[in-house]
């Protein structure tokens, strides 16, 4: 190989060398995410590109104007139900506390696509319309499914006394 050969091979080897070692990359883009061909640039859009005091200068780069993160999406494990909530379940009265079942007895109907655990309420009264006491419980009921639940009454001494259940007709998703 010439000399003139060794020089051009020498000059560009150098070069490359020299682009790898700032960041340099003859990709297009910026941020380079996932998949989408980033690279290219500087390695810091923060860089102040002009050197000189008091000269004018202009970045045409207008790469510097967005976001990093522009285009590229968010991960996720699992599929779309387990991002997603439940609306508020329906719940329906059984059978309210007695002296026999110190509890009211409710069923909640999950009416949505997806599981869900919901809080439900039973207010408990006195024949004046008194509230006694209340007890709340959770229940996970399944997409399209129906589930039972007993929701004690706390207060022991209230049970003879407690004449009505009262409670929403919905039950929030917990």
């Amino acid at each position: 190989m010439t000399s003139r050969g060794k020089t051009l091979r020498l000059t560009a080897v150098s070069t490359l060398v020299v682009l790898a070692l700032t960041g340099f990359s003859t990709g297009r883009g910026h941020g380079g995410g996932s998949g989408d061909g980033g690279g290219g640039g500087c390695s810091s859009s923060s860089q102040n590109h002009d050197s000189s005091s008091g000269g004018s200068h202009r970045d045409y780069d207008d790469d510097d104007d967005y976001d990093d993160d522009y285009g590229s999406g968010s991960g996720g494990s699992g599929g779309t139900e387990a991002s997603m909530s439940p609306d508020a379940a329906t719940v329906t009265l059984v059978d309210c506390a007695s002296e026999e079942t110190p509890y009211a007895t409710v069923e909640v109907a999950n009416t949505d696509t997806v599981d869900g655990t919901f809080s439900v309420t039973v207010a408990f009264r006195d024949a004046a319309g008194e509230e006694l006491d209340s007890g709340t419980e959770e229940v996970f009921v399944p997409a399209g499914g129906t589930t039972p639940v007993r929701i004690p009454v706390n207060d022991a001494e209230s049970v003879p006394l407690i004449e009505e259940c009262a409670l929403d007709s919905y039950a929030p998703a917990a």
